[in-house]
């Protein structure tokens, strides 16, 4: 094996292990947030829905400035101040007893999302090869499933005794995983050639076929957001408890560890990104058009099934074309510029 490939070899694992850690120490925080200052605390959902809206939308609006910085000066430091950033937001929140507080955790939490994320994209993009990197991508969403529940089960049972302790263990997660890239991240260059800020960005600006496939997301993410809080709403309707809202969650979990790998490593080998993209979209809809019309428990689990598959038919092909669209010259601001569709599709969504 060249040096090349066993570089990327050990690249690929170590991109695993650095995802799976940011998921948990996300998850073991952020879901929880509503349910310690609105149910705990009796805040205004409206106060905590501004910050869970900041921290999205500093994070992935401002991720190309992330990016270029990362171009001109490397992936390393990026994410390892953006992951102590994080912690250091998640230490705030621990002792946020006023709305304005909570805010700025979360536009801290939000800055430092900022500046590890798009360089974080940008390594997978360097260290997979083209034809990879849709299994790739679809073993990161698997961890992203598996991550989710169980750091939400964990943040769950420590706010059983104490919200601080929910943010320590967010904090510590964040730590380690700056620590990890500290010693083991190579002082690797993301792009080709070394970016100058200003250039990455009028690169990707340039980029008018970038530009329109990110901004044409907006879209799509704007009607996913909506989906995801009209479910849970819907299933607590029907069931009429809301203990039922936990089913959705697994059926999520279950089909994404199950089929999502299957389907893309199946479908990339006989359909276009693109067509696979729309293909997904299509089930999506049509799972969502009768969804209104559901009186039953049953009916409206069914749906979401077919509601999930879509969406593992279509993240994974949207993910590998987006990547397969960065200019290898600057491909963290291509990258960061790639988040821009999530911050606009989920601001409005929300």
């Amino acid at each position: 094996m060249s040096r090349v490939s066993q570089a990327r070899s050990l690249g690929k694992y170590f991109l695993l292990v650095d995802n799976m850690l940011v998921v948990l120490g996300f998850f073991v925080v952020f879901p929880l947030i509503s349910i310690r200052f609105v149910d705990q605390m009796g805040w205004a959902a409206l106060m905590v829905g501004i910050a869970l809206g900041l921290r999205q939308l500093v994070q992935q609006g401002l991720g190309i400035f992330g990016g270029a910085i990362a171009d001109r000066f490397g992936a390393k430091p990026m994410i390892v101040t953006g992951m102590l950033m994080r912690a250091g937001g998640f230490a705030a929140m621990a002792v946020a007893h006023e709305p304005w507080v909570l805010w700025l955790s979360c536009i801290l939490s939000g800055l430092g999302g900022t500046l590890f994320d798009p360089p974080r994209a940008a390594l997978v993009v360097k260290l997979v090869r083209p034809h990879q990197r849709g299994r790739f991508f679809s073993l990161l969403m698997m961890q992203d499933s598996a991550g989710a529940v169980i750091g939400a089960l964990l943040g769950s049972w420590l706010l059983q005794y104490d919200f601080r302790l929910v943010c320590s263990a967010g904090a510590a997660l964040f730590i380690a995983c700056a620590a990890f890239n500290a010693w083991y991240l190579p002082a690797w260059k993301l792009s080709t050639m070394k970016t100058p800020v200003r250039e990455g960005l009028g690169r990707v600006l340039r980029d008018k076929r970038f530009v329109t496939y990110v901004l044409t997301l907006t879209g799509y993410y704007m009607l996913a957001v909506q989906v995801m809080l009209m479910l849970p709403i819907m299933v607590n309707d029907i069931a009429g408890s809301p203990a039922a809202v936990k089913w959705m969650y697994a059926i999520e979990a279950t089909i994404s560890l199950t089929l999502l790998y299957p389907i893309a490593r199946w479908s990339e080998k006989r359909y276009r990104l693109e067509h696979r993209l729309m293909a997904g979209l299509l089930v999506m809809t049509l799972a969502m058009l009768p969804i209104g019309m559901t009186s039953s428990l049953q009916q409206l689990f069914t749906l979401i099934c077919l509601f999930y598959i879509g969406s593992i038919i279509a993240e994974p092909a949207r993910e590998t074309l987006g990547a397969s669209l960065a200019d290898a010259r600057a491909r963290g601001s291509y990258m960061g510029f790639s988040r821009l569709g999530l911050a606009f599709g989920g601001a409005l969504g929300y």
